[in-house]
């Protein structure tokens, strides 16, 4: 059980539960319906902002003026193109990297590549590109270049800032996504200026580029050239020692020959090819002068063989041969002394003496022969020992030569080789161009900007944002209670229940429904009120809120109704004397009531007035009293509540608002306790909490919270009364309760 001071955590009713374990079970709001309440609550202040901004960018649209984009495209390839096929100083990775299109990009619209472009067209002077980008020179402080007049250094500088300024604020580089290939365009007011600029900015990031790359090798080409100076001078050095010490010498160098295996290089001078020659001329003399000693020593035989190989010899005997032929063919027929055989017999005598002569001759040849080969084989062997004691000298001499020839040779080499790379980098920077015009810039025939569908979409959707802004501002700064999940957040009470919102007379029809929304609400609330005190629903209580018009009355006569409907004796007590309607609720009249009694005039019974409704009277206020609050402050109040307590179960009494009045905290004296009504999106947070301020000052119990008007669209919430025989039609729902 309960008792009266326990706080109100539990009922029946879904809207008296704990906003926090309603979050737990899930039966919180969902967040995005929570937004559409509040687009809901403020649609007009939504719509009205977002008109105001379509309006804006129509208008802004019609008077800005027509804007001209012309593009150009360059394709960036990772693989540079050389068109010297001579190798960079940047490894041939180099342009794989991650980082490589992203410098590009960043390269592309530098401050640097603007500033080439605008000294390239000369736009600093030029005023047609400031009026093309809405700048008056004169207004804006440039100085307008007039015909014939030249501007100073300073004007000069000035409008060459200006220039790049417009320009890298105009350009837009776009790369196309998936492929080497940027889209480089220039918006301004002038077409033909949109694609010379355009134009021009690839072309100069062109030339940049390959500056760049040119400029990355001066420092070694710097370097390249102090060492090409040092090795040219070590050179000429090396190669006039060689030069003196072979002079001093006498070694003539004729060049290098290899031996046969090709490891070893024999250096060939004038005494080694003289000695090579001599001794070849050397072994030949031996050789004749052996085959001439041989000849010499073996006579018959060599002179036979010689004689053999005359000519003369030969024809001779050939002769003597036919001779003796005929002589013996003669001595057949005739006599030695035949004259015939006489003569050919002297024939072959004569033969026979020369053959001898010749003989003889072939002899004495020999024998001088070999006289002649013995002498030449001891001259030619004269000189080559004469040669080798040169050449054993040069020998001895050619170490020091080598030393002075190798230190040439390899300061020759160095030499070459740094002068044929001082070669390679000083075309390497210009050969390498990765960067190709794909399409250069056209003049465009039609105007890029401003785009009316593209504009009124930015415009509705700047509209939508400030209205998201200004309803979500409005929305935190409005402090009244909207939804019922906010009732024992903000105002640590308990929840009785929330009540539709409608007008008061559809409110009064409602009631006498038993069936209808607000019939049901009210019995919910009734249901809660019972686990409020140990014995049920209270014997007395009053209801109350913060302000007139907040459905304190409805809510009083409701509650009395319920609570007269399920058999109860009850009385309805108009404890609003400042402004009395519940004779008018019940079509009564008020020609005597509390305030009577309050008086001095016990005859209450008297004052009490039936009415329609089961099980329910009416103690109207009465006639309006000088002051209300005196007549509480006594203690007739506490009397009459006492009395009535024995002849009504329950006792209701409509108490006046809080703010600004004391009547209903000298009203909670005279009862068990009350119940606070507050009006959906009506009073501030604050106003709540210092009239239940007061109540608790005046240490009354306070029962719980009745959250009054409540729109159709918070019911969406699902508390109070969106269920049950599924009554709740907008129409129904629109109005307020008085």
């Amino acid at each position: 059980m309960l008792n009266a001071a326990t706080p109100l955590t539990t009922a029946a009713h879904p809207g008296a539960a704990n906003p926090d374990n309603e979050a737990e079970r899930g039966l919180a709001p969902p967040i995005l319906l929570q937004y559409w309440q509040v687009v809901l609550r403020w649609k007009w202040l939504i719509a009205g902002i977002t008109v105001a901004a379509l309006t804006l960018g129509l208008v802004a649209t019609l008077l800005a003026t027509p804007q001209y984009t012309a593009t150009s495209r360059i394709e960036i390839s990772r693989a540079q193109k050389n068109v010297t096929n001579v190798e960079s100083l940047e490894s041939a990775e180099a342009g794989r990297d991650q980082e490589f299109y992203q410098t590009q990009y960043s390269l592309l619209q530098a401050r640097s590549l603007a500033e080439r472009v605008a000294r390239q067209l000369r736009l600093g002077a030029n005023d047609a590109f400031f009026e093309a980008h809405g700048v008056d020179p004169s207004e804006d402080g440039l100085f307008a270049s007039k015909s014939g007049q030249q501007l100073s250094a300073a004007e000069r500088q000035k409008r060459e800032k200006k220039a790049v300024d417009l320009l890298a604020k105009n350009i837009a580089i776009s790369p196309i996504r998936g492929s080497a290939l940027v889209d480089i365009s220039y918006t301004s007011a002038s077409p033909g200026l949109s694609a010379q600029i355009s134009n021009t900015w690839t072309e100069q990031f062109i030339v940049q580029s390959m500056d760049r790359r040119f400029a990355s090798t001066a420092d070694a080409r710097k370097f390249l050239e102090g060492r090409l100076a040092d090795l040219r001078a070590r050179v000429e050095t090396s190669e006039r020692e060689v030069v003196n010490y072979a002079s001093q010498k006498g070694i003539v160098a004729l060049g290098t020959s290899k031996s046969a295996d090709g490891k070893t290089e024999v250096e060939r001078t004038l005494v080694s090819s003289d000695l090579e020659a001599l001794n070849s001329a050397l072994a030949e003399a031996t050789a004749n002068r052996i085959a001439a000693e041989s000849r010499s020593r073996s006579r018959n035989g060599g002179a036979n063989s010689d004689a053999l190989s005359n000519v003369a010899i030969s024809q001779l005997r050939q002769k003597r041969a036919e001779a003796a032929s005929e002589y013996a063919k003669l001595l057949v027929q005739f006599e030695p002394g035949y004259p015939s055989a006489r003569a050919l017999a002297e024939q072959l005598r004569v033969l026979d003496a020369s053959i001898a002569r010749e003989e003889g001759r072939v002899l004495n040849s020999r024998s001088a022969e070999y006289s002649e080969s013995v002498q030449r084989e001891r001259d030619l062997r004269e000189q080559v020992e004469t040669l080798k004691a040169r050449m054993d000298r040069q020998q001895r001499d050619s170490i020091n030569y080598n030393i002075y020839q190798r230190e040439a040779d390899t300061n020759r080499q160095l030499y070459d080789g740094l002068l044929q790379r001082y070669k390679e980098i000083g075309v390497a920077g210009i050969g390498a161009n990765n960067i190709a015009i794909v399409d250069p810039a056209k003049v465009p025939e039609k105007p890029s900007a401003p785009s009316l569908p593209l504009n009124m979409a930015l415009a509705l959707l700047a509209g939508i944002g400030l209205a998201a802004v200004a309803t979500f501002a409005l929305d935190q700064i409005d402090e009244g209670i909207r939804d019922p999940g906010q009732v024992n957040r903000l105002l640590q009470a308990p929840l009785l229940g929330s009540v539709p919102d409608a007008d008061a007379e559809d409110a009064l029809t409602l009631l006498g429904d038993p069936k209808s929304m607000i019939s049901e609400a009210y019995l919910s609330i009734r249901s809660n009120l019972a686990f409020s005190t140990d014995h049920g629903v209270p014997s007395a209580f009053m209801v109350t809120s913060t302000r007139p018009a907040e459905g304190k009355s409805t809510t009083s006569l409701a509650l009395a109704t319920v609570l007269g409907r399920t058999g109860k004796r009850v009385l309805l007590v108009d404890g609003d004397m400042r402004s009395p309607s519940m004779h008018q609720f019940l079509g009564r009249e008020n020609k005597s009531g509390l305030s009577n009694f309050l008086a001095g005039d016990n005859e209450w019974q008297n004052m009490v007035i039936a009415t329609e409704q089961k099980g329910l009277k009416l103690l109207p206020a009465g006639p309006m009293p000088p002051s209300a609050s005196e007549l509480l402050s006594s203690d007739r109040m506490l009397m009459l509540i006492r009395q009535l307590g024995d002849h009504f179960d329950h006792i209701v009494v409509d108490a006046p608002p809080i703010l600004g009045l004391a009547d209903a905290p000298l009203l909670s004296r005279a009862v068990e306790g009350c119940i606070f009504v507050v009006e959906a999106e009506g009073v501030a947070v604050r106003g709540v909490k210092s009239s239940l301020g007061r109540l608790h000052s005046v240490h009354a119990h306070v029962f719980g919270v009745i959250l009054t008007k409540l729109k159709h669209r918070q019911a969406g919430y699902g508390y109070g009364y969106g269920y049950g025989y599924g009554y709740g039609s907008p129409e129904n729902t629109k109005a307020k309760l008085d």
